[in-house]
């Protein structure tokens, strides 16, 4: 149930520990995620406006974003998103584990 591409998104990952998973995603023009389910609810925040074309294996859905724009989701999503756009887009993903105590520094 995931899109028919050959160009993968790179994710890179910026931290990741007990509490929370960070992922910075960079996407091609066309470029997947690949089908995938989040074991966590997370946080999606826009780096560079685009559309996210996203795949919830019954129907696809385009959604236009800004640059800055966050927006969140539960736990158990599965999906394949793609880049709709005609540019290179990116994001941050959050994966909240568990509640985060930041240490006083």
């Amino acid at each position: 149930m995931a899109f028919q591409c050959d160009i993968p998104a790179r994710p890179t990952v910026q931290q990741d520990d007990a509490a929370v998973r960070i992922t910075r995603w960079d996407f091609e023009p066309g470029a997947v995620t690949g089908w995938h389910e989040h074991g966590w609810p997370y946080v999606i925040t826009m780096l560079v406006a685009g559309i996210l074309r996203v795949h919830d294996g019954t129907e696809i859905i385009d959604v236009s974003l800004e640059q800055g724009q966050s927006y969140t989701r539960r736990a158990g999503i599965k999906h394949d998103v793609m880049n709709g756009s005609a540019h290179p887009i990116a994001f941050v993903e959050t994966e909240l584990k568990r509640p985060y105590d930041i240490a006083p520094t």
